[in-house]
């Protein structure tokens, strides 16, 4: 006779990670806790992609965070029959490919009688029915920024960027939001196209005397600290300055903002409504 194995259910929420702990407090384990509330059913499990962080974590924090593979592993071990992966990557890049990778191995073993991965922060665009996650975001964005852009004003948005064709979706963020009206906003990237330097030139050819820098990633960590906001000369901050541009700066992560956390939430609850589906 077969044993019919009692439904034991986890959601593993996985990002980067990061190793400052102040952003993670309030981004990755904010997002954790809605998580918990809003499934007090679930076990609630955490997975970093980088193994940088999670070394430097465990060297210098004895804090141990498991990889997507260990926590996946680890759960299987443990008995969990449904599993629901939610990714905090913005874009669907080689990061939330990795992860998409490990989710269909352990689907494939049979590892699990469900699992399921969650979207990215961006995904679609409003084609063929789908959800338009570009101009959602943008929604988000506003709820942090100023409330008011001046003609001599600018936000400036930093983004990772990535050597995958996604990374083309931060210039059609720029697109969709100048469709929207959202003047005097821009989005660089600390890989790729556009850089820093591309924006601090249209910066100056449209006059622009004041900038707010925002990081454009779920935390604040290293590369909005270093990257656009260091001391360096190379940083976003100091190039700005340097051609006489007034910098204020904005240290908040996306995780931080209620509106991104929502729009996580609601990727996490359409992963969980498929694995209830009978097509699963």
């Amino acid at each position: 006779m077969e044993v019919i194995k009692q439904e034991k259910k986890a959601i593993l929420v996985v990002s980067f990670g990061t190793s400052y702990e102040e952003t993670r407090k309030l981004t990755i384990e904010a997002i954790e806790d809605k998580v918990r509330s809003q499934y007090p059913d679930w076990e609630v499990r955490r997975a970093f992609t980088s193994g940088k962080i999670i070394k430097k974590l465990k060297e210098r924090d004895n804090l141990h965070v498991d990889r997507v593979a260990e926590a996946l592993q680890r759960l299987q071990d443990e008995g969990y029959t449904t599993v629901a992966v939610q990714s905090l990557h913005v874009i669907p890049g080689i990061e939330y490919e990795e992860v998409q990778a490990e989710v269909e191995r352990f689907r494939d073993n049979n590892a699990f009688q469900k699992i399921e991965l969650a979207y990215p922060l961006l995904y679609s665009m409003g084609q063929e029915g789908m959800s338009d996650d570009f101009t959602t975001l943008l929604k988000a964005l506003q709820e942090q920024l100023p409330q008011s852009i001046e003609d001599n004003e600018a936000v400036v948005l930093m983004g990772h960027g990535s050597p995958h064709p996604t990374h083309a979706f931060y210039l059609v963020l720029q697109y969709k939001a100048e469709q929207r009206g959202m003047k005097n906003l821009f989005f660089y990237t600390v890989e790729g196209a556009p850089a820093i330097e591309d924006v601090v030139e249209e910066l100056r050819e449209k006059d622009i005397q004041q900038v707010t820098l925002m990081p454009f990633m779920l935390v604040a960590g290293d590369h909005a600290h270093n990257d656009m906001a260091g001391s360096e000369e190379d940083s976003a901050k100091s190039q700005l300055e340097a051609v006489g541009i007034d910098v204020q700066v904005y240290m908040r992560g996306l995780g931080e903002n209620e509106a991104v956390q929502k729009i996580y939430l609601q990727r996490l609850e359409e992963a969980i409504r498929h694995l209830d589906s009978p097509c699963v």
